[in-house]
């Protein structure tokens, strides 16, 4: 195919030796499948995004770090650069992700490097050496769906333990490789804790995971593993072997209102017998 403009620098540089096909185009980057020597890989070119996009990635970006003051006070005023930082930012973060994510042992492409603003990484295959199919392609048994289950619900606790959530997991973004799921598509990743909607966001990502192995296994819809990952990082035992139940005793005790009513009348009364007493010593 014709070598598009983003890529052929990485050719002229010998990064790498042909592109074979485009893989996926999104509204935030193309991928396609590239030759690096005997190895087929996946090169990941990242969009510019409108103005307008910032809007959107506000949530995700809040608590990442900045690399200086001068940086984080243009992409809070929204200037020119800015608007160029905060975009270098976002296309940085998938890559320092994996990265990461690889160092913590949680199944995602193992990334190769990153090249004016091009992404090189595995490419993940099936057990026929073609591009893994997505998880929302496949139709599975109610066991194979409990172990899939089972084992992103680990990867996503795993990934918390490294203080990091995916922000858009679903099953569009976890490709079924031989050895089971892999999951992709990073660019939005969350800082856990550095966000004020971390919980919202990592709760969305398990539902989501829950919501679709649920149609194979519908016992999994009835799990809590949001709740339980999420509690035991704030008490800050979440590890990366934790063992998991999905299983959270909610408190769905009524509250005591009577009992509530009865203290604000005895601190009222209280507070008139104080009143009355000052009112006799003055006379």
């Amino acid at each position: 195919m014709r070598v598009p403009k983003d890529l052929q620098p990485l050719i002229d540089d010998g990064v790498i030796d042909e592109v074979v096909r485009s893989l996926k185009s999104g509204k935030e980057a193309t991928v396609y499948i590239v030759r690096c020597g005997t190895h087929l890989r996946c090169a990941k070119v990242y969009r510019d995004m409108a103005q307008r996009s910032f809007q959107r990635r506000a949530q995700y970006q809040e608590g990442r770090k900045v690399r200086g003051s001068r940086e984080a006070r243009a992409m809070n005023r929204s200037t020119r650069f800015g608007r160029r930082e905060q975009e270098q930012e976002w296309k940085n973060a998938e890559v320092e992700a994996l990265y990461r994510l690889v160092a913590a042992d949680v199944r995602v492409p193992r990334p190769i490097g990153y090249f004016n603003d091009v992404l090189v990484m595995e490419l993940v295959t099936d057990a026929a050496g073609d591009p893994a199919p997505r998880l929302g392609e496949v139709e599975l048994t109610p066991e194979l769906a409990r172990d899939y289950h089972e084992f992103l619900m680990r990867q996503i606790a795993r990934m918390l333990s490294a203080g990091l959530i995916h922000g858009d997991l679903s099953e569009f973004n976890v490709l079924l490789g031989p050895e089971g799921p892999v999951i992709i598509d990073l660019p939005q990743v969350v800082n856990a804790a550095g966000n004020n909607a971390a919980f919202a966001m990592l709760e969305r990502d398990v539902n989501n995971l829950r919501g679709t192995l649920g149609r194979f296994a519908p016992e999994l819809l009835e799990t809590e593993f949001a709740r339980e990952i999420w509690a035991l990082y704030e008490a800050g035992e979440l590890h990366p072997d934790s063992r998991l139940t999905g299983i959270v005793v909610r408190d769905e005790s009524s509250a005591d209102t009577d009992g509530v009513i009865q203290v604000i009348e005895d601190a009222r009364e209280e507070a008139i017998r104080r009143r009355l007493g000052r009112e006799e010593r003055v006379e």
